[in-house]
């Protein structure tokens, strides 16, 4: 080969081989730095494919056992209030059982009756109120709001007459709307009168789906504030509790002044709502009575069936649906056609012997009734356990097929990374020595 000044071959090839083996050891190191195979498509396209799917999938199958984990722990909160509900149930078969004997009087079964039904009551609370993250298990629960602005252009109900503040202490009650048109149609109205005997009584009405479902009357006569004995005094406050219709109303100073008016007026007169049309003096129509709206969260109502994502898919078999049964009064005793439902029962349901011998058979049905929808809950668990065990195992397969493609084998490409780092080194000292060889050219000029 001819010696030139211009052209230094060997420097170029020398050069060309630095950048390739420089190069290499780069790619090496981000592999050795990332802990993977295949930093970008170009190392190996398909391999990136197919492990960017299975990652996806990975992910998903994690996600869908902590879905997994939530539902068994929603499901054990239902088996929870179940349990309670029982011990309830229990109880109410045992007093149904004493109220049957004949040696008891129709006093003594009246108090055993009266805690039979307080217990029926918790049992619906409990159905109500037993809920996972808004989402019921046992009964129906939405939350009851009053809409403060009245149905009629009245405005009687205010602080002004002495009424501070509604609120629902019953939501299960307010909460049904059984035309299932709404609840604007839900609500209550307020009247005060004066009977014959000088009383005045405070009447609640409570309306569902629009007709009146049920009503309950306070004597106020001592509210008054001429010689009442629980008239209020100002900045002092009371509470009317209405525990039939499920409300409680807060009441002011003012209230005394509404009681004392209405105590004044004829026999047999309503002076706050339903017949005055000019209360106090005020202009304020109560000829209609003072009428509000309930407003329900529709969200809190038990659903038929809930549906678990228990799989990475959208596929019907990536969903697992759970049944859940209603075990309120209402439900808990009718497992037979036409047989009678602890709600049936009434308020009296153990007062007389026979009814109590009734009951016992209602109790009896109930809590075979329970037993159902808790082994149904119990089965749902045992399913979702097994649906837990085949996630881990599908998870714990794909990740071991994602690991082969693309995590990198640390010991072999530490190898490889040596070999390029010294050809990286030897090809830095052959381009030392490649810019070198003009130098020789030098010797001729100075010959």
């Amino acid at each position: 080969m001819a010696l030139n000044i211009i052209s230094n071959y060997a420097a170029n090839v020398a050069h060309r081989n630095l950048s390739a083996s420089d190069e290499m050891a780069t790619r090496s190191l981000s592999k050795l730095s990332s802990g993977t195979r295949v930093v970008s498509a170009r190392d190996d396209a398909a391999s990136m494919a197919i492990g960017a799917r299975l990652n996806a999938t990975t992910q998903a199958l994690k996600t869908a056992s902590v879905n997994v984990g939530q539902a068994n722990s929603m499901l054990q909160i239902a088996d929870g209030g179940m349990a309670t509900i029982d011990d309830v149930l229990v109880r109410m078969k045992t007093l149904a059982v004493q109220a049957s004997s004949g040696n008891l009087s129709d006093t003594e079964r009246g108090f055993l009756n009266d805690e039979f039904v307080q217990l029926r009551d918790e049992i619906d609370r409990i159905a109500s109120s037993t809920n996972f993250n808004g989402i019921q298990l046992l009964g129906d629960g939405g939350d009851v709001a009053i809409n403060l602005t009245p149905a009629t252009s009245n405005e009687a109900l205010t602080p002004a007459f002495g009424f501070d503040r509604f609120a629902i202490t019953d939501n299960n009650y307010w909460a049904q709307d059984a035309a299932e048109d709404g609840v604007d149609d839900n609500g209550l109205e307020v009247r005060i009168g004066r009977m014959a005997d000088g009383q005045v009584i405070m009447t609640v009405l409570a309306a569902i789906d629009g007709s009146i479902d049920r009503t309950q009357s306070i004597d106020v006569t001592d509210f008054a504030a001429t010689g009442g004995s629980q008239a209020i005094d100002p900045g002092k406050n009371a509470i009317l509790n209405f525990d039939e219709l499920g409300l409680s109303i807060q009441i002011n100073t003012n209230f005394s002044d509404t009681v004392d008016y209405v105590a004044v007026s004829a026999a047999n007169n309503f002076g706050f709502g339903s017949t005055n049309t000019d209360f106090m003096g005020t202009g304020v129509d109560t000829s209609a009575g003072q009428f509000f709206f309930m407003e329900e969260d529709e969200g809190q109502q038990l659903s038929d069936t809930i549906e678990f994502q228990v799989g990475g898919g959208n596929t019907a078999n990536d969903r697992l649906s759970i049944n859940l049964s209603a075990v309120d009064s209402a439900v808990l005793g009718s497992s037979g056609l036409g047989q009678e439902s602890l709600e049936d029962l009434g308020a009296n349901a153990i007062s007389t012997a026979a009814g109590a011998q009734n009951a016992v058979e209602v109790v009896t049905r109930a809590i075979d009734d329970l037993q159902r929808a808790r082994a149904a809950v119990g089965t749902s668990q045992n399913r979702l356990d097994f649906a837990a065990q085949n996630l881990a195992s599908t998870q714990e397969n794909t990740e071991s097929a994602r690991s082969t493609l693309l995590d990198l084998d640390v010991a072999a490409e530490m190898t490889a990374f040596t070999s390029k780092q010294i050809l990286v080194q030897s090809g830095v000292a052959m381009l030392a020595q490649a810019n070198q060889m003009p130098q020789n050219l030098l010797r001729l000029l100075q010959g």
